[in-house]
């Protein structure tokens, strides 16, 4: 009974004890669970808030508007329209393969195409867009709109696309836009900031140098989704900021010109204005249509463009080097009167030929032009004069005279990253580059605008500027709206003796209107639009003593054989405003093929000039 007893006690403490542990851990349990709830819906409330709007809410940022390019008069000649473009996120696709095919058959994609999108949604993560098309057509747009209940995850959106009205005429200026990629998100700032899947951004020209300006902002919008993901109403739409607008200062109507007289031609042309420095036209010949890259350009069209021999992917204007021929016999007149090497009555006899230490220099007319002034010899071009004049000076003077008027710099400084800073070479230049001392025959063949030296169209304009306002520098420029202003009396003096530049603006008149003149043919006898101007002739090969006696024509050499074909000019004579620089690769001669083209264009270019001062009048008026 005692034992009975016993056991019955030990059972009903182990009891009891078994209980307390396990209500003791229940009640911790209980403690913990009631402590994790509050801190869940207490502590930790604006987190979880967070994540569930996050689920409930999502946001889709709108690719920016870019800013516009405007010609002076305030023409559109870079602008955007609507384009429709369809997305998807593989991610939010529960049946990607159903989705996909579905799509291929509303939007009638070819096999080669529906591979590409297939290709390209392999290389991409599954959170990341898929754009299957980046421009649809209003009715397949449609189609798709109307099929959504459909196809979970698929996104129908406007976007804004850039458009080139004038196609290939401002193409080597404006450059183009494309999709951006990985190296234009990680060098600039403002890509990567607005990024979005499909974001168009400049590639070259201005397009790229005004990235920062044009790009704008995103337009964000905000919408609540469903459990399944689909929009059920939109809560919020920030509107983001477009780009700025540009005007440039270029005149659409002497563009147009210029590529019209260009058409089929390689080459390039310039027109400044000589006080403003203000661009009027510059284009480069051939060109193409930059809306080819704005979606992607094809194969076929891209093999069309790079194998086209004339190059049309070059911009002569700022990346052609080009030995400047006779063009520059004007700055080596001016430098030659400047160091007083020469005046006016200094006069050489050409025979056609000059000998010097065992080398014959040839004057471009056989049996020479006889006894020559400095203004024959520019109206004629003879070379035998410069010959002389050039040994006379020395190339280490010339040099200096050439870079004062522009010549061996970038005119545009660091705006265009393709642009090329040309070669005036000198003696110092020779032994650092070369390793050798320079040569008196250099100097002579310097003179005539051969040899090392090297210039590009836009410089050969602005150093015919320089000397048709007088000698003054200027600093050209793009942007209407630049806030330089000049004046041309707070310009820089690149002479010493002002009688020294009419000396050699009348000679450039006399090349230009009075007999015998190289260019007398291209000229006007209108004052109004009267001009001076100089041409030249740069060799691309030696010539040989049997080609030279076989005075071949133009049309009986390899294309690729022919000389480079100059011309620089300024007008109206009377009151100087605007100057021009062409130059045609293996066009001949500048006498019959460059000079003709200025005729043209001078006549449109101060037909506009009042225009264009109205123009400015106004914008002046509003300040």
């Amino acid at each position: 009974m005692i034992n009975s007893s016993s056991d019955n006690v030990k059972k009903l403490n182990s009891i009891n004890r078994r209980m307390f542990i396990t209500g003791s851990l229940k009640f911790f349990i209980m403690i913990g669970i009631v402590s994790r709830l509050f801190f869940l819906q207490v502590k930790e409330n604006k987190k979880y808030l967070t994540l569930s709007d996050k689920n409930r809410i999502r946001e889709w940022k709108l690719a920016p508007v870019r800013g516009e390019f405007h010609d002076y008069f305030g023409n559109i000649i870079a602008g955007n329209f609507e384009a429709y473009q369809l997305h998807v996120i593989p991610e939010q696709v529960e049946d990607f393969r159903y989705v996909i095919y579905r799509v291929k058959d509303l939007l009638e994609l070819s096999d080669k195409e529906f591979k590409k999108v297939l290709k390209k949604k392999n290389e991409i993560k599954p959170w990341e867009t898929l754009i299957v098309s980046d421009n649809l057509s209003w009715k397949k747009f449609s189609k798709i709109n109307n099929h959504l209940y459909d196809l979970n995850g698929v996104k129908p959106v406007i976007s804004i696309s850039r458009n080139y009205p004038y196609k290939e005429n401002f193409t080597h200026l404006l450059g183009y836009v494309s999709q951006a990629n990985q190296n234009d998100i990680e060098n600039t700032e403002a890509i990567k900031k607005n990024f979005v899947p499909g974001l168009k951004v400049g590639k070259v020209g201005l397009e790229k140098s005004f990235e920062e300006k044009l790009l704008g902002t995103n337009d964000i919008e905000r919408y609540e989704v469903n459990a399944y993901g689909r929009r059920i109403s939109q809560l919020e739409f920030q509107k983001g900021e477009k780009g700025k607008n540009l005007r440039l200062t270029i005149d659409s109507e002497v563009q147009k010109l210029v590529n019209e007289l260009l058409k089929d031609k390689a080459g390039s042309i310039c027109v400044m204005d000589i006080y403003t420095g203000e661009i009027v036209a510059m284009h480069s010949s051939p060109s193409f249509d930059p809306n080819l890259f704005v979606f992607g350009i094809s194969k076929d069209d891209w093999q069309l463009i790079r194998n086209d021999p004339l190059k049309p992917l070059v911009n002569k204007t700022l990346q052609g080097n080009y030995s400047p021929g006779s063009t520059i016999k004007p700055i080596v007149a001016l430098s030659a009167l400047e160091h007083g090497i020469i005046n006016t009555n200094f006069t050489v006899k050409c025979t056609g030929k000059t000998e010097m230490y065992g080398q014959t220099y040839h004057c471009w007319k056989k049996k020479g032009h006889g006894f020559v002034s400095m203004r024959n010899a520019m109206k004629q071009s003879c070379d035998t004069y410069f010959y002389e004049i050039s040994r006379r000076l020395g190339v280490d003077k010339l040099s200096v005279t050439a870079k004062k008027f522009g010549l061996g710099e970038k005119v545009f400084g660091n705006l265009f990253d393709i642009e090329k800073k040309g070669l005036v070479p000198n003696t110092q230049w020779k032994k650092n580059a070369l390793g050798k001392g320079w040569l008196l025959g250099e100097t002579m063949i310097t003179g005539i605008g051969q040899g090392y030296i090297q210039t590009t169209p836009i410089q050969l304009c602005l150093m015919t500027a320089q000397i048709a306002n007088g000698g003054y520098k200027i600093y050209p420029k793009i942007l209407a709206d630049d806030e330089t202003k000049q004046q041309i009396g707070k310009f820089e003096q690149l002479y010493e003796n002002p009688k020294n530049i009419k000396i050699v603006q009348d000679a450039m008149f006399g090349s230009t209107n009075e007999v015998m003149g190289t260019s007398y043919r291209s000229r006007i006898d209108n004052p109004k639009y009267q001009f001076a101007g100089k041409t030249g002739t740069a060799q691309v090969k030696k010539i040989t003593e049997q080609e030279r006696e076989l005075d071949l024509k133009t049309f009986e050499i390899p294309y690729e054989q022919r000389d480079h074909a100059l011309y620089v000019a300024f007008g109206p004579y009377k009151r100087p405003r605007y100057a021009l620089s062409v130059i045609i690769e293996h066009g001949g001669n500048g006498s019959t093929t460059a000079a003709p083209m200025a005729k043209k264009l001078f006549k449109l270019i101060i037909d506009r000039h009042s225009i264009r001062q109205s123009m400015n009048d106004k914008k002046y008026l509003e300040i």
